[in-house]
Formats: C-alpha cells, sequence, structure tokens
C-alpha cells in the first residue's frame, strides 16, 4: 500500500531553493510519481521503500503535491514552499509557547509578540502569523504500534490559539522572526524531548565510534533491566511511571507551598524520586533510542537547518560534550543527506539550584558548544548567558532565545546582517602587559555597556588559583584590562566561569559577552 512519511501532508512546509526529498513505503517494485508546482519525478520502489527527488522551487503557498503508484493516489493540499527548521533538543526546546512568558498573550490576542523598537500594526501581526506553521514528532519512547498510530494523527499545524499553544515557545519566536524578515512561510518541525542526552539521539554504531562516547552504550549494555525479556522492560517500565506520578503530585504540593524546598526534603516527605526510572528499552532517555523512533522517522526531509538546545541532561559528562555534540552533528548530516546543513546551537544560560554547589560543569558545556561553534563549519551560537534563572531550569522567558537563533540564522545563513550584529563581545585572544591581561574581543566594536559593577572577571598566576579581577574598559575599544593585587604576575583569565552569576557586560547592541576562560585545563 502506497504511503508517504507521516512528516508529508496537507499544510506541510517544503524547503525552497533545495531539491526536495520526498520519501514513504509502497510494493516492492512499483513506480512512484511525485507531482508538484509543475514539476514532476519518478523512481521504482526497492524492499519495500521509496525516495523521489523533485527540482529547487521558489517560494510559494496554497501547492498541491500528488503521489501515486499507478493504483493509488496521495494528495496533499494547501502546500507551502519557504524555510524549513527543525527544533532539536531537550526540555528548553520543548517548552510550549503557552507557557512561555508572553506565550498567553499571544494566544489569547490572536496576535504577535513585538519585538524591536518598532510596534506591529494588527495587519502585518497577522499577516506574519499565517506564514507559520509547524508540525511535532510523535513522542514515542519504543518502536511498535503505538507509534504508527501517533503517526497517523500527525498534522502540520497552521497558527491558531488551540494549535500553538504547544508549539516549542523558541521555535515559535525563531519562526515569527524569519516570517517578518523574510517573508515566505516558516515550517518548524519539533524534534524534542525533555530530559534527554544528546545520546539519545544518535545512533549506537556512532556512539561506539569514540572513547570520549562510547560510555553511554556501556552503561546502557551493563544496565540489569535490559536483561529481562521486552515485554518484562515494558512492564516494569509502565510500573515506575505509575510510581513517578504519584510521587510528582504529591512533591508538587509541597513545592507550591515552598518552591525551593531541598530536595532531599522533598524526598524524605513522599519517598524517593526514581526519575528516569529503569534504564531499559521502554525508556525514553536511553541512548539510541528517540534517534530511531523520532529523527530517522524524519530523515531526509529537506531542511533549511537545525536549531538545538540542549546540554542540561549531560553536564554529568561535560568533559566528552564537545565530542559528544559534534559527533551527533555529522550524524544528523548523513542522516539528511545535507553535509553542510546549518546548526545553530544555543549556549547554555546561567542556572544552578539553590543549595547545591557550583561544580561548573554548565561551564564546560557552555564551552564545548562554543568551541562546536568555532570548530564545525556551518554552526552558529545563540548566546543567551543572562537568560537564566537562578533555582530554575526551565526559564519561561524564550523570546530572547528564538530572536537570537534568528540573528544567527540571518548572519550564518541567509546573509542579511553582519556578524557584530549577531554576537555580543567574543572573546579572540590576549597579551601580557603591566602587571595584568589584556583580553580582546570580536563584535565588541565600539566598546562595552556595563550594567552595574564590572564583574565576573578573574585572574590567575602559575599556581592556577583565580581571584576576581578589576576589569578597566577603555570609551570606544573592543578589550578589557584585567590585574589584581593578589595575582602580580597573572598567566590566565576567565570570565564568568561559573554555574550561576551575575551578567554585566554586554555588547553595544545589547547582546551579552560570552563566557570564556584563556587556557584549557
Amino acid at each position: 500500500m502506497l504511503r508517504a512519511a507521516a512528516v508529508f501532508g496537507d499544510n506541510m512546509v517544503l524547503q525552497r531553493e533545495k531539491k526536495i526529498r520526498v520519501f514513504g513505503t509502497a510494493e516492492s517494485g512499483s513506480r512512484i510519481k511525485v507531482s508538484l508546482l509543475g514539476s514532476a519525478a519518478e523512481t521504482v520502489c526497492r524492499k519495500g521503500k521509496w525516495t523521489v527527488v523533485l527540482p529547487e522551487l521558489t517560494a510559494a503557498e496554497n501547492a498541491v503535491m500528488e503521489i501515486t503508484d499507478g493504483k493509488g493516489t496521495l494528495r496533499f493540499c494547501n502546500v507551502a514552499i519557504g524555510e524549513v527548521w527543525l527544533a532539536g533538543g531537550q526540555s528548553n526546546m520543548e517548552l510550549e509557547l503557552q507557557n512561555a512568558l508572553g506565550g498567553q498573550e499571544i494566544l489569547q490576542s490572536g496576535g504577535i509578540s513585538q519585538g524591536g523598537d518598532e510596534p506591529q500594526s494588527g495587519e502585518m501581526a497577522g499577516e506574519a502569523l499565517k506564514k507559520i506553521r509547524y508540525y511535532y514528532t510523535p513522542k514515542e519512547a519504543c518502536m511498535g504500534p503505538a507509534l504508527l498510530e501517533a503517526e497517523k494523527n500527525a498534522r502540520w499545524e497552521c497558527f491558531g490559539e488551540k494549535e500553538a499553544a504547544k508549539w516549542s515557545a523558541v521555535g515559535f519566536f525563531f519562526a515569527e522572526r524569519l516570517a517578518e524578515k523574510l517573508g515566505v512561510t516558516v515550517g518548524i518541525i519539533g524534534c524534542n524531548w525533555g530530559g534527554t542526552s544528546a545520546s539519545a539521539w544518535m545512533s549506537r554504531e556512532a556512539l561506539l565510534e569514540q572513547e570520549a562516547t562510547k560510555s553511554y552504550i556501556e552503561e546502557y549494555d551493563n544496565s540489569p533491566w535490559i536483561k529481562k525479556s521486552r515485554e518484562e522492560q515494558i512492564r516494569d517500565y509502565e510500573k515506575y511511571l505509575v510510581y513517578h506520578a504519584d510521587w510528582e503530585r504529591r512533591a508538587g504540593e509541597i513545592y507550591a507551598k515552598n518552591p525551593r524546598e531541598p530536595f532531599d526534603k522533598v524526598q524524605e516527605a513522599v519517598g524517593p524520586c526514581q526519575y528516569p526510572g529503569p534504564l531499559n528499552c521502554a525508556n525514553f532517555t536511553r541512548p539510541c533510542g528517540l534517534y530511531e523512533t523520532m529523527l530517522r522517522r524524519l530523515t531526509p526531509y529537506t531542511l533549511r537547518g537545525v536549531l538545538y538546545y540542549q546540554g542540561e541532561s549531560d553536564d554529568h559528562k561535560p568533559q566528552s560534550y564537545y565530542q559528544l555534540l559534534s559527533r551527533m552533528i555529522r550524524q544528523w548530516r548523513e542522516d539528511f543527506e545535507d553535509d553542510e546543513l546549518p546548526f545553530l546551537l544555543v549556549q547554555l544560560p546561567m542556572h544552578q539550584y539553590e543549595g547545591t554547589e557550583d561544580s561548573k560543569n554548565w561551564c564546560i558545556i557552555r564551552e564545548a558548544q562554543y568551541k562546536a561553534y568555532r570548530t564545525i563549519k556551518n554552526t552558529g551560537l545563540a548566546v543567551i548567558i543572562d537568560c537564566g534563572e537562578f533555582h530554575e531550569i526551565h526559564p519561561r522567558n524564550k523570546k530572547p532565545v528564538g530572536e537570537r537563533l534568528a540573528l544567527q540564522a540571518f548572519y550564518q545563513v541567509y546573509g542579511s546582517i553582519k556578524e557584530e550584529e549577531a554576537f555580543g563581545p567574543l572573546y579572540r585572544d590576549f597579551l601580557y602587559r603591566d602587571g595584568g591581561m589584556e583580553i580582546f574581543f570580536a563584535c565588541g566594536e565600539g566598546g562595552f555597556l556595563v550594567k552595574g559593577e564590572p564583574s565576573g572577571f578573574e585572574i590567575a598566576g602559575e599556581d592556577g588559583v583565580f581571584y576576581p579581577a578589576k576589569a578597566i574598559f577603555t570609551e570606544g575599544r573592543n578589550t578589557v584590562f584585567l590585574k589584581g593585587e593578589e595575582v602580580p604576575e597573572p598567566v590566565m583569565a576567565r570570565y564568568l566561569w561559573t554555574n550561576f552569576g551575575e551578567v554585566r557586560i554586554f555588547g553595544r547592541n545589547g547582546l551579552p559577552m560570552a563566557p570564556f576562560r584563556t587556557h584549557i585545563f
């Protein structure tokens, strides 16, 4: 029976100005023909699968795609040719528009959020909203009937109060800016799940390639939970889900009275938190799981690029995160059959729970994300260090995140703005002079904006012990001179090397200085 992959359907957005891959399943040997806007291409279905490649098309609306095998025909209406981006990652990418700051107002008014200094007219806002569409990849942890049923019900959605409520807030605010500036329909494919490591979105083979990442597979293979039959594993996980739902209900009652109740006190009151449950074939956090049940169900759909906000669930292994992230990027580019597929990364913001030690593990994650941007072609980095909240791992203000990703897209992908418009100050180099260190920055032309007393800079001598440094700024220059009495001969410096701290240094464009250190140990 002729079928297209679940991501193809009414209201879908296809990527303009790139070859469009259409794929699905059918009877082996059947000839598949795909037609769209006067273009057509054919192929023969082999081993039950087929892929047809259509030529590049310019932006268009209200198109119709037809797919036939000579026996049956699939017909998809209201197809748009525009910009397609995949929104990947974990809970901060998943956070829904209805739960984001300002989200309810946007949904209830049917309006669009205000950006920049110029307010939009209602007519302009309405036109922009018509150009945003969303497809949420079905969230299923296991291959099986439940996934197939979910895919049957999956739909591309146009903006509406009910529909857009569950869209990724980051994805929405990103698409808003693109639709406004580019004037074409923007489609976001949500492919994310809270609490997931990057290892959940990669293949077993890719994880085993490097010593730095193979531990994810080894830990899973050594889990006692997978020694049981598949049926027993599923029952074990379902039992956990019942326990955890009750645990969350009772813990929620405590947090409602005191949002900052210490976690160990909560567990004393309601029992141990068993999250994320048995590490077995039914657990969505297992390595390679969502790669199979979500990502591969989308590939090789033609994309303009990927938005990726993740890293929190790999903070227990920060030293290997660069290898993990860089290999995942390569994996996705291979699977989407696009070696130059742009990846726009979100650098983690400030975060620390009250009563916990500043282990500086998020500093390493941020550094790995910056290194990926610096070393991997066609990547971008949205610096949101100022968008964190103390004791809250899910900041609700997602508008700056989406907008800074849009700036990265305008610079890295569309070439419509300059680098200094897309970034705040970025560390580049240093030199020793006059018993201190002078730090040089890119994207700091015209000097910096300092909100309050400068803070966050530290220097250290040969012993590697860091002390707060006095920061001296020269009006109009993109440098900072650091000096401190405790370190008469500094050899290294760092800025905001902390899981959580005050962010006070910005570029003239209002974007924050990115955290850095001059030496990596």
